[in-house]
């Protein structure tokens, strides 16, 4: 049974096995699996081909959708926003939709531990796997919300697209015009925000409440004044220390931050007391989610959101 746990509850490092029915799932569905190096279904005329794509997360898969187009399927597993990918416990449609898969993209760094147990319980020597931290240099412990790395989701796009080719090298130059496409014109509007807002309000101290925040700051060139230690522990679901909670409370009231930034997927007492806090001070909040909300949304429309929310907060802040 998928267990979904409100954001509002407490996280904690992924640390789960598979249920015995996924397992059992999963090992009944490992004879799909076929070891040859492309395997890819016909579909459409003229022997075009669909790569079955698994995405652990729905935002790297809005991705993977969008550089695939007509050649790619892709499903992802976490897409209701009152899922914790940390502590998510696949299931036995998971593994059936994992052992049919050509290509896989999974967040690695920690973040869906989960998903390896998914790969591990079916390989299968012709899948080609894409972890995420791994591609950008990061390993457990670091920072996992790498999503919000304008140069990681650059990276990612790049390594799908060459992936994709390599899947089906018949239909390259069509991934080539899709990964252009999808750079110069789907994501320009992301591009310029991030562009504008370090532009315009580069070293501007903001506060924030959980680590998901850091690479969008760095990306834009913002001052995280919250300390790295609060961030990590509510991002973990660890308590974090009176000493932390004090400096932040001393930032607000003392308006050392300009805006304060907040994952509304994963609230509690500590951080609606800060966001509050803030406000009564008079300091512009900006909202973030984990995953893409709505559900529905692509990754450019959810991002290019918040964005919008962030330098609006910081104008009203700041006045340019």
């Amino acid at each position: 049974m998928r267990v979904v746990l409100p954001r509002s509850v407490r996280r904690h490092p992924a640390r789960l096995l598979l249920s015995a029915a996924a397992v059992a799932a999963l090992a009944a569905t490992s004879a799909c699996s076929t070891s040859s190096p492309a395997k890819t279904s016909s579909s459409g005329t003229g022997g075009s081909k669909t790569i079955q794509v698994v995405a652990a997360e729905n935002f790297w898969g809005s991705i993977a959708t969008q550089l695939g187009g007509e050649h790619a399927k892709v499903t992802s597993i976490i897409t209701n926003p009152d899922t914790d990918p940390h502590s998510y416990e696949p299931t036995a449609a998971d593994g059936r939709t994992v052992a049919g898969a050509d290509y896989a993209i999974t967040n690695g760094i920690g973040y869906d531990a989960w998903s390896d147990k998914l790969l591990a319980s079916n390989p299968a020597s012709g899948r080609t796997v894409l972890k995420v931290g791994d591609l950008v240099g990061k390993k457990e412990g670091d920072n996992p919300h790498q999503w919000y790395s304008h140069d990681s989701v650059y990276k990612v796009i790049d390594q799908i697209t060459a992936d994709y080719k390599k899947i089906d090298p018949a239909d390259a130059a069509y991934f080539d015009s899709q990964k252009q496409s999808f750079e110069t014109q789907t994501l320009a509007k992301y591009n310029q925000l991030e562009s504008d807002i370090k532009a315009k309000y580069a070293d501007t101290p903001i506060g924030a409440s959980e680590s998901i925040v850091t690479p969008l700051a760095e990306s834009m060139g913002l001052k995280m004044l919250t300390p790295e230690t609060f961030l990590d522990a509510e991002s973990e679901g660890t308590d974090p220390t009176a000493a932390d909670k004090a400096t932040i409370d001393q930032q607000i009231s003392g308006k050392q931050i300009k805006i304060y930034v907040y994952n509304t997927q994963n609230s509690n007492p500590d951080v609606v007391a800060q966001v509050n806090a803030a406000k009564a001070q008079g300091i512009p909040v900006a909202q973030v989610t984990e995953t893409l909300a709505p559900a529905s949304a692509t990754f450019q429309d959810w991002q290019t959101g918040e964005l919008q929310g962030i330098a609006d907060a910081l104008k009203a802040a700041t006045g340019k």
